[in-house]
């Protein structure tokens, strides 16, 4: 930096300003991964009419200025290979060290795809044990928002390498896809890690680009008021403070240390854990119930540290272990993995006591979840019969509002500061919190893809997206579900160009939202990328649903995407639904001919239209292609 001068004026010592340094967008730092084979832009600010000199490696690549200060500059093409280092010159000098080229995707959406390797790690251990990929980075994006203006800058951030520490905090979908490109191309890999879980397709869409939709501008527009979040946010606080601290104050457990092991249960009733309560247990269905279990520790056990898994728990929890706390989390969604610390459990007699706050609807233990204690090898089963009391009731506690979910506001704030840097496309993993509303996501969706696009000003790029898991209980009989709308709207998204889909509906957990196997997930996206982003020849979609005609009584429906043949996941092909012209559907007969599906049941006369796999969770719908990859669910009107 230019030396400053100074005069001494009236006692005061007054200074020449500086010139400005030169800065760079964070994205623009250390470690970072350049897109391969595509002229990249560098970009950053400065004085005005401040000449910013960039070397790439020590070789010049050109001069810029520019009258506001914001300048940027396009490196030519360079192939995947060494490190480089990006210097510029101004009224100061950067150096932007280990830079590497390679490919670079921005991996988007809701939880799905947020959800970290951390959380998978019991399913994974070996692959985050060996996660030394030091050219498989990361750039992860803070939640922040912003309704009125389009940031130019995040407020921090860094490229990540991968290894068994900071894999921990990798997207889990974008690493296993990362990792697939990497042994696929041997080349680097970045991600931008930009999803916010619970956040609906419309928050990532711009506000020129939403006025197409005026329900949502409406939704916006009080978000766009000065003071107008601050109210929200207090008003929230005051609520959620009167009702939790009325409950806490209410609450006989808390009265009482019904968490101390030498409480007297003899009047405390019996539970069968895993299950969530039933009705009349707790009327109305909101409020604080305490659970206690005495076990016996073996002597082996006793002193030791120890995990407690205490499956999966609605809403929020307290777990007490002889009388001290051991976890607490205030969601339904997170595992409860609990550490149960040296020199707690003792041998003989040992109490387990949780205390679960449930503010909106049933609450209780999820089924199909681990509830041990110990180790993987060696544990305690915490299954059966448990006691409860009933600490106190309360109303239901309205919603809070999450501001970050409303319209426009994450593209302002997480997606803009992006859109200068060039991508080889985006992966999207969203749409369960639009189920509520699926009519109109094919053309949110639609639309959003064509914003980015638009944009990013990097043409059609890439952009693969996975179709909803599936969730939720199975149904015997034909139903209705918003799930599987969702699916069929993110089905006739593949209209736009250069669209790939990871079909998982036999990848899910019926009674978790978020399904731990990403592995299959990434993969798929990776074969997706192959085809669609390097011009793959290969099978990288399961059989997609193109027409049905009506004849007499059957019907017969046409696939592409078919690989080498059509094929069924057990023993007889499933999950197809018929209806007439009464539009009620009743499950069909269905066999394979060719490329073909033939259907007919003896409850439609005369079917007009199909469904497959329509459900929240079809787990009957077992079409496949020979390459293993599963049908797409989808709804088709013969012709």
């Amino acid at each position: 930096m230019r030396k400053l001068t100074l005069s001494l004026l009236s006692g005061l010592i007054l200074s020449q300003p500086a010139l400005a340094d030169i800065t760079l967008p964070k994205l623009i730092s250390d470690g970072m991964i350049l897109q391969r084979d595509k002229p990249v832009r560098i970009w950053g600010w400065s004085a005005p009419n401040e000449a910013v000199t960039v070397r790439l490696d020590g070789q010049l690549v050109g001069r810029v200025t520019s009258p506001t200060g914001e300048w940027s500059l396009t490196l030519p093409a360079q192939q995947a290979g060494k490190t480089h280092t990006i210097s510029l010159q101004g009224n100061n000098k950067l150096t932007v060290k280990d830079v590497l080229f390679g490919e670079v995707w921005v991996a988007g959406g809701q939880s799905n795809m947020e959800l970290p390797m951390e959380r998978v790690k019991e399913r994974f251990p070996q692959v985050i044990a060996d996660a030394n990929y030091p050219t498989i980075r990361q750039f992860n994006v803070s939640m922040q928002y912003d309704f009125n203006k389009q940031h130019s800058d995040y407020p921090n951030g860094e490229w990540v390498a991968a290894t068994p520490q900071s894999v921990l905090k990798f997207s889990a979908v974008a690493f296993f896809f990362a990792r697939d490109l990497q042994q696929k191309y041997h080349v680097p890999v970045g991600i931008i890690k930009t999803p916010i879980g619970g956040t609906p397709v419309q928050s990532w869409i711009s506000e020129d680009a939403l006025q197409a939709f005026p329900t949502y501008v409406k939704e916006l527009t009080p978000y766009q008021q000065q003071g107008y979040i601050a109210q929200v946010k207090a008003a929230d606080k005051q609520k959620n403070d009167d009702w939790y601290g009325d409950l806490d104050g209410r609450d006989l457990g808390l009265q009482h240390n019904w968490q101390q092991p030498d409480v007297d249960d003899s009047d405390w009733q019996t539970y069968q854990l895993p299950g969530m309560w039933p009705d009349g247990m707790l009327e109305p269905k909101e409020g604080v119930i305490w659970f206690r279990k005495d076990i016996n520790i073996p002597a082996d056990m006793a002193g030791k540290s120890q995990k407690l898994m205490m499956g999966r728990i609605v809403d929020a929890d307290q777990v007490f272990v002889n009388g001290q706390q051991v976890g607490n989390i205030t969601y339904q969604y997170p595992p409860r993995r609990y550490t149960v610390p040296q020199g707690l459990l003792k041998q003989g007699k040992n109490s387990i006591v949780v205390r679960v706050v449930n503010s909106q609807g049933r609450g209780g233990f999820v089924t199909d979840k681990p509830y041990w204690l110990g180790s993987e090898d060696q544990h305690i089963d915490l299954t059966g019969s448990w006691k409860y009391k009933i600490g106190a009731t309360a109303e239901r506690l309205p919603s809070d509002t999450f501001i970050q979910y409303k319209p426009t506001g994450l593209f302002n704030a997480m997606i803009s500061p992006a859109l200068p840097y060039t991508i080889e496309g985006v992966i999207w993993y969203q749409g369960e919190s639009n189920t509520g509303h699926p009519s109109d996501y094919h053309a949110l969706f639609s639309t959003m893809i064509q914003d980015w696009r638009r944009h990013w000003g990097q043409g059609d790029f890439p952009f693969l997206f996975v179709q909803l898991a599936n969730f939720q209980a199975y149904h015997d009989q034909p139903v209705e579900s918003g799930w599987a709308e969702l699916r069929q709207a993110q089905l006739d998204t593949l209209s736009e160009p250069n669209t790939g889909m990871a079909v998982i509906t036999d990848v899910g957990e019926w009674n978790d939202i978020h399904p731990l196997d990403k592995q299959t997930v990434g993969q798929r996206l990776s074969l997706a990328a192959q085809h669609i982003a390097y011009g793959e020849d290969l099978v990288y979609s399961g059989p997609i649903a193109q027409s049905a005609q009506a004849m007499g009584n059957s019907l017969v429906v046409n696939f592409n995407h078919t690989g080498s043949g059509l094929k069924v996941k057990g023993d007889k092909l499933t999950g197809f639904a018929i209806a007439g012209e009464d539009g009620i559907y009743h499950w069909a007969e269905a066999t394979i001919k060719g490329d073909k599906v033939e259907l007919h049941s003896e409850d439609v006369a005369a079917p007009v239209s199909v469904r497959y796999g329509w459900q929240d969770n079809p787990e009957n719908a077992n079409l496949y292609n020979k390459e293993g990859l599963p049908a797409s669910p989808f709804e088709v009107t013969a012709n």
